[in-house]
């Protein structure tokens, strides 16, 4: 069992009434990344503030289970709490998701400017949304393979779709894509179907900028395909940029469905925007046809693998010579200052070596000399202004008039 006090003699009391967070969520530690996710979202649910306006337990809960949450979601904090509990784990980098439709005008006004200046903010699907759809009262609409369609959906709104697959399909693998001419901000969502006959969200992914669009999409190909999720905190990045580029495929993570069973699946678009709708066009299809692209995607993936393997060799042997160099750059810094020392000193003992006294002008000679300086400046100006010639003006210009002319 991991350790849950803290290194001081007197702990937070905080510290050591929390939970186990595998106890917290209803797991137990040999269970799936799908799994967590999944108790996380019903007890999230539960104890949303939407939901209990009025009861602070509640809300502590809620809090106490989207940290534990943060922990064993990301593969390499849930490594270092099951090695040594939450002291392992860093608590002011964990993220918390914001859903959107619980926050003021003002918040979300802060978190659409925060968002507009490269501060990356998580957004949690509503729960309104949520609840609507695991008591089964949402509205869905059957689409078709291979058709695509375009639409605009409401901010913190979804639209719900259900697609047909055979069994034939699902020996191809399958497809969803979903992209946004104008950027908008959205989620692709994948529910399963509850034994009440509700849907629970199962997976979700961001929309991301790709060229001019925005796009998001699931791939069940029957093999591992891998999602990058961006989870860095923008704080570090400022702090240690090279700390963001060697975590960059940290992220790099196999998605939790690898196919789907011959049936009926339902799938929505979230719109995420802060205050606009979200437009998008939307569609499935069996990838049968693309043998080729899936090898490519096999192999590149491959490759990425490998090299989030090489990086991380490669990060320690950066900051070995990173160190060298700070420590060489910062002696060369000493010793140019210690070198230019030295020679001022030696032109000064070589400067030293005269027999002629040394001119010592008090301050009120050099005042005085200051001030002939200026009168005689001031008297070279008053002579050379007298010693120039007069200039006759235009109007002392005596004009002769002959009278025995007629004008």
């Amino acid at each position: 069992m991991p350790v849950h006090g803290s290194k001081s003699e007197k702990p937070d009391a905080a510290v050591l009434h929390r939970r186990d967070a595998y106890d917290l969520l209803g797991v137990s530690r040999n269970s799936t990344d799908q799994e967590i996710k999944s108790a996380y979202r019903k007890l999230a649910l539960k104890y949303h503030p939407d939901k209990n306006a009025n009861d602070p337990k509640a809300a502590e809960m809620f809090k106490e289970v989207t940290f534990s949450y943060t922990i064993l979601s990301d593969p390499e904090k849930r490594r270092q709490y099951d090695a040594a509990g939450f002291e392992a784990v860093e608590t002011e980098s964990q993220e918390l998701e914001l859903d959107l439709s619980s926050l003021g005008t003002v918040n979300t006004m802060f978190a659409a400017l925060f968002s507009k200046l490269g501060v990356p903010i998580k957004t949690a699907v509503s729960a309104t949304v949520l609840e609507e759809a695991l008591n089964g009262v949402v509205t869905v609409h059957p689409l078709p393979l291979g058709i695509p369609i375009s639409k605009k959906v409401e901010k913190q709104c979804a639209h719900f779709y259900s697609v047909m697959i055979s069994e034939e399909e699902t020996q191809g693998g399958f497809v969803c894509r979903v992209h946004s001419p104008d950027k908008s901000k959205f989620k692709l969502l994948y529910f399963d179907r509850e034994e009440t006959g509700g849907l629970n969200l199962a997976l979700q992914e961001e929309s991301t900028k790709v060229g001019k669009v925005t796009s998001a999409g699931m791939y069940f190909l029957g093999f591992p395909v891998y999602r990058l999720e961006q989870t860095l905190n923008s704080m570090i990045s400022a702090k240690d940029p090279d700390a963001a580029f060697f975590k960059k495929l940290d992220g790099f993570q196999p998605c939790e469905i690898i196919e789907l069973k011959a049936g009926t699946h339902v799938f929505a678009v979230y719109g995420d925007n802060f205050f606009k709708s979200a437009s998008y066009t939307m569609e499935v299809f069996s990838a049968a046809s693309f043998s080729e692209e899936k090898e490519n995607l096999r192999a590149v993936e491959a490759q990425i693998l490998t090299k989030r393997v090489e990086m991380s060799k490669f990060e320690t042997e950066y900051r070995e010579v990173l160190a060298q160099f700070t420590e060489m750059t910062s002696r060369y810094t000493q010793e140019m200052q210690v070198i230019d020392d030295l020679l001022k000193q030696r032109n000064e003992i070589h400067a030293s070596y005269t027999t002629s006294p040394p001119v010592k002008r008090s301050r009120n000679r050099i005042r005085g000399l200051v001030r002939e300086s200026k009168e005689d400046s001031q008297i070279r100006e008053r002579k050379s202004t007298r010693d120039r010639p007069k200039k006759k003006k235009w109007f002392n210009i005596h004009l002769k008039v002959d009278k025995r002319k007629s004008c």
